[in-house]
């Protein structure tokens, strides 16, 4: 009998070209669309409407199922409610990470495991490889769309039910296969949205959801050189949108003082309170299930567009973990993760914590 996958048919041309391969190599190949989000999914963000038919597109193209399944619910209790707790923090959140980890890998795979299904599928662009009984995710061949930095918080377990097809790809072949197939989304532009909310003006969207109180733009120094209309909607780094006018070096944000709801923003990129050191992160998750050494030197990201940086783990337990970096790293932004590599190996990471004044 042929294993059975269950792929996650996004609507998007990755899952679509990953569900042509699995079928090729001889999987009997299923496809679920996941209905994540119905808040405002109406005739102005009606992204999934169109995401739905793309898919349906696909599956008979290629000649596989596809199935609607609605996640709403758990999206929006372990996903969104998240997602809102920590701008209302004061932080800035990486949606797409929790969004794997608790919808994608757990449950979309438990729905897929009811189907009967071996394994799950998506189109993500990582690397899994065995080792010694255990699973390792690895970056994905084309650098440029490497996407292990949103799936660190996986375990065992989800690995090991788990397949990439896209792992040795480049995004130039995906879209050349796509063409040859004649598929209809074979030159879909890349979603870059709120992982399955989709694209719209953010400040608006967040204003739904939570009460605006706006305070002073402050200087490193104190003085007052303008208003912002809520920490939310700001972040460590931002330099567009600030209203700040005068001469000289562009201002950048630096530190959110939620007690005082005060923004602090400094001038030029390279000012050292823009520059972090170290980075203490907490609600950590290992791969492996056993923490890195701190005697050996990592590469850790902590955005996702960016070089692995070298680093060295100074102390770690259960709850948190502080790295110290060669040279310092820019616009340290806490609720952002931060993912350490040993080469292309993906060892886990965490959630960086609040500002520690260095």
């Amino acid at each position: 009998m042929k294993k059975k996958i269950v792929i996650g048919l996004s609507g998007g041309v990755d899952s679509a070209v990953a569900a042509w391969l699995l079928k090729e190599q001889g999987y009997e190949v299923i496809g679920v669309f996941m209905k994540n989000w119905e808040d405002d999914d109406d005739e102005i963000y009606c992204s999934s409407r169109e995401d739905l038919i793309d898919a349906v597109s696909v599956a008979e193209t290629i000649g596989i199922e596809v199935e609607t399944v609605n996640f709403s619910k758990e999206y929006r209790d372990r996903v969104f409610s998240e997602f809102l707790d920590e701008y209302a923090r004061g932080r800035t959140p990486n949606p797409d990470v929790f969004c794997n980890s608790e919808i994608k890998f757990k449950a979309f795979l438990e729905h897929a495991l009811q189907l009967g299904a071996d394994k799950i599928a998506t189109g993500h662009y990582a690397r899994l490889r065995e080792r010694d009984g255990a699973f390792q995710l690895l970056k994905g061949e084309d650098g440029t769309k490497d996407q292990s930095y949103f799936l660190y918080r996986l375990n065992q377990e989800q690995l090991s039910r788990t397949a990439f097809p896209l792992g040795h790809m480049y995004k130039s072949e995906v879209r050349t296969i796509a063409k040859r197939l004649g598929l209809a989304n074979h030159d879909k532009k890349d979603s870059t949205g709120i992982c399955f909310i989709g694209e719209r003006r953010f400040k608006d969207f967040l204003a739904r959801y939570l009460p605006n109180k706006p305070g002073n733009i402050v200087t490193a120094k104190g003085d007052t050189v303008g208003e912002h209309t809520g920490l939310m909607f700001h972040t460590i780094g931002q330099r567009q949108g600030l209203g700040i006018g005068g001469d000289g070096l562009p201002w950048y944000v630096a530190k959110k003082d939620m007690t005082r709801n005060t923004l602090t923003v400094v001038q030029g990129h390279d000012h050292h309170l823009l520059q972090s050191p170290e980075i203490y992160a907490e609600n950590l998750n290992w791969i492996s299930d056993t923490n890195p050494s701190t005697k050996w030197v990592f590469g850790a990201k902590s955005r996702y567009r960016q070089k692995d940086a070298a680093c060295t783990i100074k102390d770690i337990n259960k709850a948190t973990c502080h790295v110290q970096f060669a040279e310092p790293q820019w616009a340290v932004t806490p609720g952002q993760s931060l993912v350490i590599y040993e080469s292309t190996v993906c060892l886990g990471g965490g959630i960086i914590m609040d500002h520690i004044d260095y």
